[in-house]
């Protein structure tokens, strides 16, 4: 079953924004060599529960769109920061090796509809993904979308795709320059032909077919002002029905609730079009109400079959009037339930499979059975089931690693799936349900040996003394000895774990000579909702010590020392970051905190933001601003600090975390740095928070980043490195 699109990081009293003044604040201490710009600051206070909070730099919040100061701004920023970069020699160097590891051919998990199979792929260096599709798997592969012809700089890219039942039509959604905002159109398969229908306004939405592929069914918010379209709140989101050949203005709502503003519904079609799931979220948590129409009664109207925001029910699929849902539900790891739609109350729910010390993170029903995806402390575990929950098998994978995948129909006897790993490119499978036969389908031929890294798993102790996983990965030739550089990456929030992946950017940095950790912090969901919870609203500094002890563990057990070791992490890692970064700034040499959020008061301000409440509490709550004053990133730095050399990384076109964040962020630090190593902020134009970004952009930024660290840890590159 498809899953639902997600936001991801992945909501006092305030003012207005005031005019910066003619005062200018000189930095306290420089770089040798290195002079900031001047950044002008405001006389802006705001009081927030009895508490006045300066906010020196509020005008940077302004939209780089709108305002020529902040436009300015960002041109004299990134002046200074390029300028630093070009002086480092080896910056070529790593450019090139990343190039020639990312010059190779991926594949997305190929889908099947009508006959006919649809993946995405890449030759290696297209700035974007290109669709084909083709009739079986022994025919020619057949171009049918190539987002790499509708723009010159690569920025326009395809959002996501969706082909028909029949397989006649595909609905696409077209991303500009990584705007959350897409535009959906539809193609005519066999043609080619890209048809009149046009969708404007989706945003954190899928497309969901109709059985008998007359139309989907999708969400989208109201228009907006085009000068409010990047920062303003999105508020009454609304499910629509569109029929193909017709107008958007002519599609039929298929629920809206304008008293709840701030739900958000998305609609599913099950697999046999009998079932309109309609799953309602008010924030990022897992906590959703449900909704079911009986798509064969002709006058159904959606009705509520689970309300509250209590739990998590994500639907897995259905047989018959049965609807399968992997649930939190009396079960912190997740197990597997049956609702009947005709009698969904719940003293009718049916358990199908058990809660197990495992977390249960992925449910799909195809080839007559149950195939079931556990973390187990963070690795991937694959089981098959028959449809009352006896296990009937297993998937074997080749190590420590993460695999997903397992769609398709229920009465097709193929899957396939995807095993990946720090030293593994993404590989991709078919499983024979019947036979447990496992075959290639694709594997990526790579500049690389795996056989020449380690991947290993350690376990640490935190503050509190909670019991914390690690993965460590690097090159054979690598002997830590405690002055290797290293770098820690964490992420920590929203229940999303860090499970084993392959990166061309993080290969590259082990093939420069350095460790590369990743340490599973509480936040996420390797061990279930109890243990993100533990990282949440007033426990949010669990996260923090979390990442603190891992670094703490990495200098005790001889891989560096605090002058060779970097932290690395974007979103709510770039949080992470920040926060770890203010708190101990003698611990790291360097930190690269990215598209970040860096106000913890004022994100619920600005676009998506007032839905992260769920994960960091907000500052309208008196006893959750306590909380959040004590670690914002933008607000906790200290004038007269020693901070380590940090690159602050975003984009003037990211409406996700918008850049305003970053921009305050940079401008405080660099007033604050009392110490020699250099405080830069190097802002990406066109390129959001991250989906949609050109190859070339991705590969520069990573280069200068990775380039950025090679100065400050003082690095040097292996011989023949990037030759």
């Amino acid at each position: 079953m498809k899953k639902l699109c997600l936001i991801l990081l992945v909501p006092v009293l305030l003012s207005a924004c005031s005019e910066p003044v003619s005062e200018t604040v000189e930095v306290v201490a420089e770089p040798v060599g290195l002079a900031y710009p001047v950044t002008d600051k405001v006389d802006h206070v705001d009081n927030y529960h009895g508490t006045d909070v300066a906010d020196s730099f509020r005008w940077l919040e302004d939209d780089v769109r709108e305002s020529e100061a902040v436009s300015s701004w960002v041109d004299a920023q990134n002046e200074v920061t390029f300028a630093y970069l070009d002086t480092i020699k080896e910056r070529g160097a790593i450019n090139s090796r990343m190039k020639e590891l990312w010059d190779y051919e991926r594949y997305s998990l190929p889908e099947k509809e009508g006959g006919r199979y649809f993946y995405s792929y890449n030759n290696g260096l297209q700035n974007q993904d290109i669709v084909y599709t083709q009739t079986d798997l022994d025919a020619e592969p057949e171009l049918l979308i190539d987002p790499n012809s509708w723009s010159e700089d690569g920025t326009v890219a395809l959002g996501a795709y969706y082909p028909s039942p029949d397989g006649k039509h595909v609905a696409y959604m077209v991303q500009d320059g990584g705007s959350d905002w897409r535009m959906g159109k539809v193609m005519e398969v066999e043609s080619s032909e890209v048809l009149s229908d046009q969708l404007d306004w989706l945003k954190f939405t899928g497309l969901s077919w109709a059985g008998d592929s007359s139309g989907f069914y999708y969400s989208r918010y109201p228009a907006t002002k085009e000068e409010e379209k990047f920062q303003s709140l999105n508020k009454n989101m609304t499910v629509f029905f569109h029929q193909l050949g017709t107008t958007q203005d002519q599609d039929r709502v298929v629920y809206a609730n304008p008293k709840q503003p701030d739900w958000r519904p998305n609609g599913q079609v099950t697999e046999d079009g009998k079932h309109l799931v309609i799953t309602v979220a008010i924030g990022t948590d897992d906590r959703y109400s449900i909704l079911h129409q009986d798509l064969n009664e002709p006058d159904a109207e959606p009705v509520m079959i689970i309300e509250g925001f209590e739990y998590d029910y994500t639907l897995a699929g259905s047989i018959g009037d049965d609807l399968y849902f992997r649930t939190n539900d009396g079960a912190p790891c997740n197990r597997l339930i049956a609702i009947n739609s005709k009698q969904p109350v719940r003293d009718h729910w049916r358990e199908v499979i058990a809660e197990t010390e495992d977390v249960l993170d992925d449910v799909n029903l195809v080839g007559g059975k149950i195939i079931t995806t556990y973390m187990q402390d963070a690795k991937t575990v694959v089981k098959v089931m028959d449809t009352d929950g006896k296990q009937t098998g297993v998937v074997d994978l080749p190590g420590i690693g993460s695999a997903y995948g397992f769609e398709g129909k229920f009465n097709d006897d193929e899957t396939f799936f995807a095993f990946t790993s720090f030293n593994s490119p993404t590989a991709i499978s078919k499983l024979n349900i019947s036979s447990g036969e496992v075959t290639a389908f694709k594997t990526p031929e790579v500049a690389m040996n795996p056989d020449d890294y380690i991947v290993k798993q350690v376990f640490y102790t935190s503050k509190d003394g909670t019991r914390v996983p690690m993965f460590i990965a690097h090159r054979k030739d690598v002997v830590p000895d405690g002055n290797t550089p290293t770098m820690l990456y964490g992420y920590g929030g929203f229940n999303i774990s860090m499970t084993p992946r392959y990166s061309t950017v993080r290969l590259t940095w082990m093939d420069m000579g350095g460790v590369y950790a990743v340490a599973n912090l509480r936040g996420g969901g390797e061990y279930g909702e109890e243990w993100h919870q533990a990282g949440t609203k007033l426990n949010k500094q669990n996260v923090f010590d979390d990442f603190i002890a891992a670094a703490e563990y990495l200098i005790a057990e001889g891989y560096t020392n605090p002058d060779k070791l970097a932290i690395f992490g974007g979103s709510n890692g770039g949080l992470l970051v920040g926060a770890v970064a203010n708190q101990r700034p003698d611990l790291f040499g360097a930190a690269i905190p990215a598209v970040g959020v860096m106000d913890m008061l004022r994100f619920h301000n600005f676009t998506a933001g007032q839905f992260w409440t769920d994960d960091f509490g907000s500052s309208d709550n008196p006893e959750e601003f306590e909380a959040l004053l004590k670690y914002s990133p933008y607000h906790n730095i200290k004038e007269g600090t020693d901070y380590p050399a940090i690159l602050v990384t975003t984009a003037d076109t990211d409406d996700r975390v918008v850049p305003g964040h970053s921009f305050k962020y940079a401008a405080a630090l660099q007033e604050a740095q009392a110490g020699d190593d250099p405080v830069l902020i190097r802002i990406e134009t066109r390129a959001g928070h991250g989906a949609g970004v050109p190859t070339d952009k991705v590969i520069e930024g990573y280069s200068d980043s990775w380039a950025f660290l090679l100065e400050n840890l003082e690095m040097e590159l292996p011989e023949g490195f990037g030759e």
